[in-house]
């Protein structure tokens, strides 16, 4: 891995972690996140961490926690390999829905519940998203809406394509509940579908084949 300056011509040169890899007898860069938010010091301390510089560092320094990267950086390259992110497109609204989608993966929850594990996670860093609540992520979704046939039969052919037959079908759906009570232990407050305020609620889900067995 390395660090890549690219210039831009109407902004400062973006900063860009990548590696090299071999593809048809050639060497190919591949992006593996944008650095050009860091703080200098940051990207300064990576590139001699790069360079085995601090291979070995001891003694008494005080720890540092930044955000949580390998999560998403490992989610991101799976959707990458399944062509996920092609099929959402490279727009900001594209993003989040994809960001969801991942978060979703990594930790269940509400839009809410999504938007609260972002501030601990280098979401910024690795999929170049700045800030954004649970509206944002659901106008994200309801812009994909209209396009979710072609997206469907996209991601089918690239499953048919690199495991030689269809992709199983699983039908999901959706509800919840809120609590009048206090002695519910799977229940939390979150984002309430129902629109009451105060209560806690227990989100329940389904999962059957494409033949309707549970």
């Amino acid at each position: 891995m390395y660090i890549a300056t690219v210039p831009n011509r109407h902004a400062p040169p973006a900063m860009l972690l990548r590696e090299s890899f071999r593809e048809g007898g050639k060497v190919r860069p591949r992006t593996l996140a944008n650095l050009t938010s860091w703080a200098p010091e940051r990207i300064a301390a990576l590139r001699r961490a790069l360079k085995g510089e601090v291979d070995g560092l001891s003694g008494d320094l005080p720890p540092t926690c930044g955000p949580i990267v390998a999560v998403l950086f490992v989610l991101k390259h799976r959707a990458d390999r399944l062509g996920l992110t092609r099929v959402l497109g490279k727009g900001r609204r594209a993003k989040l829905a994809l960001f969801l989608v991942l978060v979703r993966v990594a930790a269940q929850g509400s839009r809410l519940a999504a938007v609260r594990w972002a501030a601990n996670h280098a979401v910024a860093e690795t999929r170049g998203l700045g800030r954004f609540d649970d509206d944002d992520l659901s106008a994200a979704f309801d812009a994909l809406a209209p396009r979710q046939a072609p997206m469907e039969e996209t991601l089918s052919r690239v499953s048919r394509r690199q495991t030689g037959q269809s992709p199983t079908v699983v039908l999901s759906d959706v509800t919840s509940s809120y609590f009048e009570g206090e002695c519910q232990a799977l229940a939390a407050f979150g984002d309430n579908r129902d629109k009451k305020a105060g209560k806690a609620q227990s989100v329940m889900g389904l999962v059957t084949t494409g033949h309707g067995e549970p």
